[in-house]
């Protein structure tokens, strides 16, 4: 997966009392000064020897400070600034490389200057590069030769010379300006887009400080780490608190930025977004307007933070926002949505529940259905000793017990797209399921192993159960499908979870050392790793379903393991525990049954060709700049959609009008997995039966 050009995941939230106005980011004074020589400040040295030292010393991972480290830091800087090698010319990366074993030592030191002046080449670059493309943007563009263009330039070399250069941003302005004209713009009109585009990121790196520099380049050593190990620059710490706060307004999303794309992270339960249903993760963000009718304001290129001031906003007023959706891979067209900001509260993040009807061999079954799209607890509540604080574990229960009232015959636990949340929540969630006993075990940067237990001999629900995974469940998720795997409580189904079996701890740099009124960031810290109670993490692989369906999301692109310096599977010891029953049997069965059932379902057999469809575009290296060609593959790519939409409209009974749209392929694709998750539960029953 690409580096984050900035590394930090914030949610779109703003608390009414902060809220900003998202023209403030439109009306900043751009009359800087496009030679000025940034320079780190003391507070900015003293701030790398800190991290340095918390790093060495209490971080998970035990990693010495070497010349192996000052090498990663460097390559993975340089990709920071500029992973497309788009920028920089291969004389510049030479003269850079005398630092390439020397910022361990750096570091150590406080001496950050190496990462400031490959800053300044790099503005340099930038100007020069603008500069180029107001030139191109003058000329005629020819889309009837055949020509192509390589998106992904991750793997190639910097180039030599700066024609070599000038021919590769030939390449990428022609495609940018057919991408436009291919959603319907004139040529002139598409000119004027990406010259707003590249003069507005010309103009947000102009704005940068010594702050922002050293975020860039602290960031690049912490990922060294593992990917959860962030420095959270003043601005970035303040957003991540406006995140944790439990009352909050925006669109409901988290963003990343991935090279010159505002990129979807995930989608928080209950806001707007996620009930929207419009816009899904790894879609990328082209464009923003504000209210019905404001101006779509081009963020290609643009600094996330400035990004982020467009998008979020007070609760009740209307953003809008161009889309690029990921599931469409090369060829996505731009697709506008609109949300209306909401507030986002902790009721709407909370269990629901729904009861589905199964048929299955000439029998009915009718199952309960538990959505959990995070592991929530009502802290202050808690602390302040409120009787009825609410919680996962306790929505649950009264859920389970109200199915136990209509007496269902099943129960389905459904974490797809559960990021996690509160582990005390993960383990007590468990031990409504299990008598009691251990459900994860903790070890700590020190070796100390701790062994988390559910300690109340009650069981809710004792019945039958399947656990609904995918590749966006992780943590917390992770822990609580792990140990009902690992006890034979039920069957898990879905596709392979995220694989995130790390602990963070967050620490206020501004408590480390005092520099008079100057405001200091924070440092996330990864300082221990989850472990299942057979041994095994859950880091790195993940929990892997007993039965698995087709995903789109693969590990390399979507998983855990994908992260470069991602922590590595390993084992501990097992801790004792009583199995509830082995369920090794009953699964070969119903797992060769949800096989037969796949052959002759269509919607399966719809689901197994998205993914490849997915796959292929993914894998495109080239991409056509003739606008014949690339017409018709976007001709043919939208006919087959349809048809595709269509046909499984029928298949579900559906009825089509004429000019308006079907139900989004990603439900149907939900409601088959969900159907046959019930199956599949109706089997195990049908098994133990008989």
């Amino acid at each position: 997966m690409k580096k984050l050009l900035i590394l930090i995941s914030v949610f779109l939230f703003a608390v009414q009392a902060n809220a900003q106005n998202p023209n403030d980011v439109l009306n900043k004074d751009h009359s800087v000064d496009s030679n000025k020589v940034i320079m780190p400040d003391m507070a900015n040295k003293l701030c790398a020897q800190v991290i340095t030292n918390i790093l060495a010393g209490y971080h998970y991972k035990k990693q010495p400070m070497n010349d192996s480290v000052s090498a990663v830091v460097f390559k993975d800087y340089l990709n920071n600034l500029d992973i497309a090698k788009l920028y920089f010319l291969k004389s510049d990366i030479e003269q850079f490389k005398k630092y390439q074993y020397q910022l361990d030592d750096a570091l150590r030191s406080g001496n950050i200057d190496p990462a400031y002046e490959i800053f300044n080449v790099f503005k340099k670059r930038l100007a020069e590069r603008i500069s180029y493309i107001d030139f191109l943007l003058k000329q005629n563009f020819d889309f009837t030769v055949n020509e192509s263009f390589q998106p992904d330039r991750a793997k190639a070399d910097w180039a030599e010379t700066k024609e070599e250069l000038n021919e590769l941003w030939r390449l990428r302005i022609k495609n940018d300006a057919l991408n436009l004209v291919l959603s319907g713009k004139e040529i002139n009109s598409a000119k004027e887009v990406l010259a707003k585009r590249f003069h507005n990121y010309h103009k947000i790196v102009l704005q940068y400080e010594a702050e922002d520099v050293f975020s860039l380049f602290i960031n690049s050593f912490t990922q060294v780490y593992d990917p959860h190990t962030d420095y959270f620059s003043p601005p970035a710490s303040e957003n991540f608190n406006i995140a944790m706060r439990l009352s909050l307004e925006g669109i409901g999303a988290t963003l990343r930025q991935d090279g010159d794309y505002t990129t979807v992270a995930s989608i928080v339960p209950g806001g707007p977004a996620y009930k929207s249903k419009l816009i899904h993760e790894e879609d990328r963000i082209i464009a923003v307007a504000q209210g019905d009718d404001g101006e779509m304001v081009d963020v290609i290129g643009w600094k996330l933070d400035d990004a982020i001031q467009l998008i979020r906003g007070k609760k009740g007023t209307v953003v809008r926002l161009q889309i690029l959706k990921a599931k469409e891979g090369q060829n996505a067209s731009p697709v506008e949505i609109k949300l209306v900001r909401e507030e986002v509260k902790l009721e709407e993040q909370a269990a629901k529940d729904e009861i589905v009807d199964i048929q299955e061999n000439g029998k009915s079954f009718r199952f309960g259905v538990v959505k959990l799209p995070s592991f929530y607890t009502d802290f202050e509540g808690q602390q302040k000793g409120k009787p009825d604080y609410r919680s996962t574990t306790r929505d649950v229960k009264n859920i389970l017990l109200k199915f136990k009232e209509q007496k269902v015959d099943g129960v389905i636990m459904d974490i797809r797209n559960n990021g996690g949340g509160s582990l005390q929540e993960a383990i007590q969630l468990t031990g409504l399921f299990i008598k009691d006993g251990p459900v994860v075990q903790v070890k700590n940067a020190s070796g100390k192993i701790e062994i988390d237990q559910d300690t109340d001999q009650s069981i809710v629900w004792d019945g039958p159960l399947t656990v609904m995974v995918n590749r966006f469940s992780a943590s917390a998720s992770e822990i609580f499908a792990a140990a009902i795997q690992d006890y034979g409580r039920g069957v898990i189904v879905g596709s392979n979870s995220y694989g995130k079996g790390t602990v963070q701890n967050m620490i206020d740099l501004s408590n480390a050392f005092n520099i008079g009124n100057k405001k200091l960031g924070k440092l996330k810290l990864t300082i221990a790793k989850f472990y299942r109670i057979n041994g095994g993490t859950t880091q790195h692989l993940g929990v892997k379903p007993d039965i698995s369906f087709p995903s789109q999301f693969t590990a390399k692109e979507f998983g855990e393991s994908g992260q470069a310096s991602a922590l590595p599977y390993d084992q501990i010891p097992p801790t004792p525990f009583k199995k509830y029953s082995d369920l090794s049997k009953s699964i070969s069965l119903i797992k060769k049954e949800h096989e037969e059932r796949a052959k002759n379902d269509p919607e399966y057999q719809y689901l197994v060709q998205d993914v490849e469809d997915f796959n292929k575009n993914r894998e495109k290296k080239e991409i056509s700049l003739n606008e014949a060609v690339r017409k018709k593959e976007k001709d043919e790519a939208d006919v087959k959609r349809k048809l595709r939409e269509e046909e499984r409209a029928k298949s579900l009974g559906f009825k089509i009008e004429e000019k308006k749209e079907v139900t989004p392929p990603e439900t149907k694709e939900n409601d088959y997995e969900l159907k046959e998750s019930g199956k599949i539960l109706a089997d195990l029953i049908l098994s133990k039966a008989g």
